[in-house]
């Protein structure tokens, strides 16, 4: 009569430490989706225009030539408050469906027509001089000598905000880099409402279905 009793307990037991051990083991905690203004989850390959989560000035994202119309197109606010900008698609840096906080991503500006043709991507990246943001980068690519392509969507206030901090996931480990996290603003230069790194206050933004 023992004999049953005791493989049943010890049955019961195993199967009670497999369900509470075994989720913690292989639960994998992913970051918060990024909602549209519809509430929806952003998605990568689908097209969204980046626009103020305020009124005032300025409209949304797109792109302006750069000095003495000269390329790669720069990345600025449009001056029109009524300018919904040029919409981008998004594309995280491991591959997500979803678009997530805090998680390296492309930004590509989709096809358009602008006055001034330039032969470079229209995937974001940093200028030279690693303040602006310029076209011409590479989508998909991780490693050192792609750094600087890489952007992040962060939780601010009521809204989000866009940050260059890359993660050790698109540099490498160890990277070689000093790698620092900045939060992005709008510069005004020579009439363009650029956007820039280490601005006194992030550009405070919300995503809207193109």
């Amino acid at each position: 009569m023992t004999t049953p009793i005791l493989i049943n307990l010890l049955i019961s037991s195993f199967l009670l430490a497999f369900s509470v051990n075994f989720p913690l083991s292989t639960a994998q905690k992913f970051p918060a989706p990024v909602l549209d203004t519809a509430g929806q989850q952003l998605r990568s390959g689908v097209n969204y225009y980046i626009l103020p989560a305020k009124g005032g000035n300025g409209g949304g994202v797109t792109f302006a030539t750069g000095v003495d119309s000269r390329c790669p197109y720069e990345v600025a606010q449009a001056s029109d408050k009524g300018n919904n900008g040029i919409p981008v698609m998004f594309a995280p840096f491991d591959g997500d469906s979803i678009v997530r906080v805090d998680t390296d991503s492309n930004i590509r500006f989709i096809d358009f027509r602008p006055p001034v043709t330039c032969p470079e991507s229209h995937v974001w990246t940093l200028n030279n001089n690693r303040t602006f943001i310029q076209t011409g980068g590479v989508e998909g690519k991780t490693g050192p000598q792609t750094i600087n392509n890489w952007f992040k969507i962060q939780t601010y206030e009521d809204a989000y905000q866009l940050q260059y901090c890359p993660g050790t996931d698109v540099c490498g480990n160890p990277c070689g880099i000093l790698l620092l996290c900045e939060n992005i603003g709008i510069l005004v230069d020579n009439g363009k409402r650029a956007l820039a790194l280490n601005q006194p206050a992030p550009f405070k933004v919300v995503f809207t279905r193109a």
